[in-house]
């Protein structure tokens, strides 16, 4: 048994790193604002485990957040209680960490419904993280964040959404439409097929080429695809459209698996 699981870990090491190299990921930082030890160890080593680009810094204050780090932070998770602070060093935040999304986490058993509705109505924070979800779930979530992806607990978005008033929005589009659809089947054909390759990396001058377009041609389609889907960025949007073709390809295999 014990030289199975360490074969086991093997495997999954070699394919992290397999994954990482094929990727070419840059190094990137993930931050934790929070106090010492309210993310286990075992988390953290997990998470650098699953990425292997990634390395994960971790601070008690906001103020500690707020200068430079060895590589560039694609990701700062901050405790539920230090919302207020980090929204007040939202400017000096997003000129240090432009590249930055936010998240909260719970790590002490806060009470999530009070400042549910806060959390999303706010400008900066752009994801809420649980930290009793298993392990899968976690570095899904972190993966999805990492593409430039929001996530909000599904059951928390129903609650708000039966219990309140309509869910605030992020750049035009409401919270809860980005639980229900991604907007995604609502393309063109032409932006589908642009989607497509900014989602398997290519940049716009190799688009261009490959479609006999003009490089200018390629960012008016981005530009219109990104608005659409209510994304931030193209990484997000690509984000989106591979999990669409995910939940696409899951469909079809449940509809073969009953004829």
């Amino acid at each position: 048994m014990a030289l199975r699981n360490v074969a086991e870990r093997g495997e999954i090491g070699a394919g992290a790193f397999a994954y990482g190299k094929r990727r070419a990921e840059p190094r990137r930082v993930i931050l934790i604002v929070s106090s010492a030890g309210s993310v286990s160890e075992r988390l953290i080593e997990a998470t650098e485990r699953e990425f292997p680009w990634v390395l994960v810094e971790q601070v008690d204050d906001v103020d500690a957040a707020c200068r430079t780090f060895s590589h560039p932070v694609s990701l700062l998770l901050v405790d539920i209680g230090l919302m207020k602070d980090v929204e007040g060093a939202s400017t000096r935040i997003l000129r240090l960490h432009p590249q930055s999304l936010t998240a909260v986490i719970e790590p002490h058993g806060h009470g999530q419904n009070s400042s549910f509705a806060e959390i999303l109505g706010s400008p900066l924070v752009r994801g809420m993280l649980p930290m009793n979800v298993k392990l899968d779930v976690w570095l899904s979530v972190i993966r999805l964040m990492l593409c430039g992806g929001a996530y909000f607990p599904p059951e928390l978005m129903l609650q708000a959404s039966r219990s309140g008033p309509p869910l605030p929005s992020h750049n035009g589009v409401s919270a809860g439409a980005r639980i229900e659809g991604d907007g995604v089947a609502e393309l063109t054909a032409r932006e589908l097929q642009i989607l497509e390759m900014v989602s398997r990396g290519l940049q716009n001058k190799l688009i261009a080429a490959e479609f006999r377009l003009s490089e200018h041609t390629v960012k008016i389609h981005l530009h219109n695809i990104i608005t659409k889907l209510g994304a931030h960025n193209r990484t997000e949007a690509a984000a989106r459209y591979r999990n669409f073709q995910d939940r696409k390809s899951s469909a079809l295999k449940e509809f073969r698996s009953t004829i």
